[in-house]
């Protein structure tokens, strides 16, 4: 079961490794939780940030005037993608925004619009992956709620029925540089990247992006994203506000976030995630007890907790969606899933990869020629359900509407709660870490009624 929050007005077998790594190295006792976490950053105002970012933004008016705008637009409109099916009734485009023109930093963009006869009408909404380090483009756009999917063949795609495009113009955001195709032409860009930088370049790019495509300034904006994202997001929120605050104007219209199994704080992601394996028989009771009491304890020391760790064996189940089938990589580069799941396929990853690297899809998409890889580091991480309320608890809000299910083709899609000030926590009955590539539908249910401000439907309705 998967979790998203929301407030109104990912990775496969190859990236295991790594992610345990990640995993392991954040784990904290209760003793050491107030001084070694990642998730607390000091808000500036937004004088702070105005001043920090205004050398870049004062180049960016100084260098395009509205012809070359026009050309770029142009530059970056996608007439089909090799391999795509008939009937594509949206446009799209790909291509670069400058974000720091003195160091060469430009971030990649897919953008898909709604249907044409629709699109003047549909909020924007911004689509961030996680990691940090992994590929909006490679998991948001061709394996979640992009208008394709990748078929096994590497070459051809098939259309999504349940395209988050059918509510809303998206776009997809290959941030920080580095990942995907963006880039820099400063190397040591890539060494100096922080949730601050993130934001200030996701930030710069929007500032950018609206220029090109003027008619959407103004129009309801939406961020939206998964796992790192639940850093991400909010941050890019915060800046947002910051700006419009300090430049006693609306900039960018934004409505609100949503972000879907979100990594909100080492501690609690830690402890859920020891809840989460035990109560799904994955972990034993005895290593349970090991770990409670080495990293959850008032006695616990963060050296006992990761020893702890070390007597942990999950065997070879994806830790994305512990229910669903593996990729099996057999002789002759074959690969085929371990056992059927209707709608979802493990090795898709493998699929998007290939056809991500061909040149032709490269050029298609305005990038620039690049051996292109789903993460740069591959820093996932698991963010089960319980993870995400002990944060939410954390937070001591109200509750407003008590948690009941919700519906979604006639069944339980999942179930939800709403606190004070609009903050709403939804589970996705039946999805793993990529919500959208194990319930399609349920997704779309919930990003439309998010979209519209509404607790998605329960039965009684």
């Amino acid at each position: 079961m998967a979790a998203a929050a929301a407030l109104h007005a990912d990775a496969r077998s190859h990236q295991e490794a790594q992610l345990w790594k990640f995993i392991t190295s954040r784990m904290r006792s209760r003793h050491g939780r107030s001084t070694s976490g990642t998730t607390t950053f000091v808000a500036e105002d937004g004088m702070a940030v105005a001043s920090r970012l205004q050398r870049r933004v004062m180049g960016r008016s100084a260098s395009a005037g509205d012809d070359d705008l026009r050309r770029l637009r142009a530059a970056d409109k996608i007439a089909a993608l090799p391999g795509q099916p008939g009937g594509v009734d949206f446009d799209q485009y790909g291509g670069y925004v400058t974000v720091d023109a003195d160091r060469g930093r430009a971030l990649f963009y897919y953008f898909v619009e709604a249907p044409r006869r629709e699109a003047a009408t549909r909020p924007l909404l911004l689509w961030l992956n996680g990691g940090p380090g992994c590929s909006s483009l490679g998991y948001g756009a061709m394996e979640e709620i992009g208008p394709f999917r990748v078929n096994s063949d590497n070459r051809t795609l098939s259309t999504n029925m349940h395209a988050w495009n059918t509510v809303a113009n998206v776009i997809f955001l290959e941030s920080p540089a580095g990942v995907g195709f963006s880039y820099s032409n400063t190397p040591s860009d890539y060494e100096s990247y922080g949730d601050e930088k993130t934001a200030d370049d996701a930030y710069l790019f929007l500032i950018n992006w609206l220029e090109r495509f003027p008619e959407y300034k103004g129009r309801p904006f939406y961020i939206s994203g998964e796992s790192y994202a639940g850093h991400y997001a909010p941050q890019l929120a915060v800046t947002i506000l910051q700006l419009n605050t300090h430049h006693n104007r609306t900039i960018i219209n934004l409505r609100g976030i949503l972000v879907g199994n979100p990594f909100l704080d080492d501690y609690w992601n830690s402890k859920g995630l020891t809840d989460y394996f035990w109560s799904h028989g994955v972990m034993s009771d005895e290593v349970f007890e090991n770990l409670t009491r080495n990293c959850y304890s008032d006695n616990s020391d963060s050296a006992s907790c990761k020893g702890a760790w070390h007597g942990f064996d999950r065997g070879q189940i994806d830790p994305y969606n512990i229910y669903a089938p593996v990729c099996i990589n057999a002789p002759g580069g074959v690969y085929y899933p371990s056992s059927y799941l209707p709608g979802y396929d493990p090795c898709i990853d493998n699929y998007v990869s290939g056809y991500l690297n061909h040149p032709s899809v490269q050029s298609a998409f305005h990038a620039r020629s690049t051996n292109w890889s789903l993460c740069v580091g591959d820093f996932d991480a698991i963010c089960p359900l319980p993870a995400t309320r002990y944060s939410i608890h954390d937070l001591g809000l109200q509750i407003t509407t008590p948690w009941r299910p919700w519906t979604s083709n006639n069944e339980v899609g999942g179930y939800v709660q709403q606190h004070t000030g609009g903050f709403t926590f939804l589970s996705v009955r039946g999805a793993g870490h990529a919500v959208a590539s194990f319930q399609p539908e349920r997704a779309l249910v919930l990003v439309n009624s998010f979209l519209k401000g509404e607790l998605p439907p329960s039965s009684k309705e």
